[in-house]
């Protein structure tokens, strides 16, 4: 199968065209059944060169070049961050709206100032806009595989997984019979195992566990 690169084409043709900034954005773990959704943001403005090799969708990486991109991934763009919604939120509001709010907080993060903000363009992974009804007013244009074509949506779902990846990790020590260091909050079959065993924790989506 061949692989796509992700390129810089989409991103240069906004800058040009006068969009003051461009905001990739991306989710990570929609699909668990246990931890935070993310939803990573980084941010490009004019005079950005193409982005580091390798990049790709953080679904197409390794763990281990996941994490070899952290670094030359933050180098390269002028701002990142990571918003993320609770399981709780996502029980209580559902997942839309937990994406919407994690996005918000990721955007604002990002310390991209009011009038750079207002004149940004939001290239949005996917066919639906979750963001503006937490964050009216901006340009957001959501694309279908974005996050496989466009560099900056490619760079924001690495480093959303690696930071929700190295949480998850975290939540694996605190409560080590559910194997999150190994299957990040997704309902493998030894997960759904140890829900059946030992019932669900404080950190799983409650809504989700069938």
């Amino acid at each position: 199968m061949t692989v796509i690169e992700p390129t810089f084409e989409a991103e240069r043709a906004l800058l040009a065209q006068g969009a003051r900034v461009v905001i990739g954005v991306d989710e990570v773990g929609r699909g668990a059944l246990a931890g935070p959704v993310a939803v990573g943001a980084v941010a490009v403005r004019t005079g950005r060169t193409d982005p580091p090799a390798g990049l790709r969708d953080s679904k197409l990486l390794s763990p281990r070049r996941r994490e070899g991109l952290r670094e030359p991934l933050i180098a390269w763009s002028d701002a990142h961050a990571v918003g993320y919604s609770s399981p709780h939120l996502i029980d209580t509001e559902g997942i839309i709206p937990a994406l919407g709010r994690a996005a918000a907080a990721a955007v604002q993060a990002l310390g991209v100032d009011a009038a750079d903000l207002a004149g940004s363009v939001l290239l949005l992974d996917g066919v639906f806009d979750y963001i503006t009804e937490f964050l009216p007013g901006l340009d957001v244009r959501c694309r279908a595989k974005a996050d496989r074509d466009c560099a900056v949506v490619a760079a924001a779902s690495v480093l959303a997984k690696l930071e929700r990846d190295q949480l998850m990790c975290e939540l694996g020590e605190q409560f080590p019979a559910y194997g999150f260091a190994q299957n990040k909050g997704y309902g493998s079959a030894a997960h759904r195992a140890a829900i059946r065993q030992f019932g669900p924790a404080s950190c799983h989506r409650l809504t989700w566990i069938h």
